[in-house]
Order: C-alpha cells, then sequence, then structure tokens
C-alpha cells in the first residue's frame, strides 16, 4: 500500500442523478446549502470563489447552537469530473486535502471521495473520530437532494 493510501480515507457511491445534476449540488451554493453537512446541521455559503484558487467557506450549525466553520481553496477543477481542495473544519480536522471524483453512469453517478491526511496517524484518529459516518451523512443528504431534484 502507498503511503498517500494510508493516510486517505475513501468513501464511493452512486448516486441517483445524472453528472450533470451531481455537479450542480457541488458547485453552486444555492444548492449546497442543502446537503453540505452532516444530518441535522444548517449549512450557510460565507464564501465560494469556484475557481482554481478561489476560497469557500461554508459555516454549520448544529441543534445546540454549537457552529463549525469549514473552509478551504481550490486546487484543481475539471469540469463534471472533479473538485479538489484544501480543507479545515473547525474545531475537528484541519490540514486535509478532500477530492471530489465523478464519473458519468448512465442517468446515475458513480462518486468518489477522498480526504487526505497529512499523517497516517492523522487519519487513523479521524477515523476512530467517526469520519465515516459524519461523511456518509453528508453523502446521504446529498443523495436526497439531487434524487429529488431530477425533475427540476
Amino acid at each position: 500500500m502507498s503511503e498517500a493510501k494510508k493516510r486517505t480515507v475513501t468513501l464511493k457511491r452512486t448516486l441517483s442523478a445524472p453528472i450533470k445534476l451531481v455537479w450542480e449540488a457541488w458547485t453552486q451554493p444555492e444548492h449546497i446549502v442543502h446537503w453540505w453537512g452532516p444530518k441535522g446541521m444548517d449549512t450557510k455559503v460565507i464564501e465560494h470563489d469556484f475557481s482554481v484558487g478561489g476560497k469557500w467557506k461554508y459555516t454549520m450549525s448544529m441543534p445546540d447552537r454549537n457552529e463549525f466553520i469549514s473552509e478551504g481553496v481550490y486546487s484543481e477543477i475539471v469540469e463534471l469530473e472533479k473538485i479538489f481542495s484544501s480543507a479545515n473544519f473547525k474545531p475537528m480536522t484541519e490540514s486535509v486535502e478532500i477530492q471530489a471524483v465523478f464519473e458519468a453512469n448512465g442517468d446515475k453517478t458513480n462518486f468518489t471521495f477522498n480526504v487526505i491526511h497529512t499523517t497516517e496517524e492523522y487519519c487513523r484518529q479521524q477515523e476512530k473520530m467517526g469520519i465515516m459516518n459524519g461523511w456518509g451523512s453528508v453523502f446521504d443528504r446529498l443523495e436526497i437532494f439531487v434524487s429529488s431534484s431530477k425533475g427540476r
């Protein structure tokens, strides 16, 4: 196993919507607010410059009113294919890279999401804290949003 693989958490899904719709859900602030963040959190888009070198910043409010800040800088964007970004999810996770990779599959979309940590130990720590459940909840919300948006 490569050193980078040891530092990476990967989630894969097949989403029940065409790639164009999934791409729009990821790239348009008016859609991001509907699914970004685990179940029970409300998201506000504070900044969204969807370009290489552009910054993004979202706040996520939990039911107890605690707030998480997620932010980063886009490093690579290939339309309908991939979005790579630095990412901080304060106060839980900092200095990771996230990679969203999209592949058309008829009227569905194969989706791969990687979270690359600075060290293998940091990756293991994040796994123990529930990173798979957290992102799994986010992508459950994404699936609900895109599958209910097919007819728009």
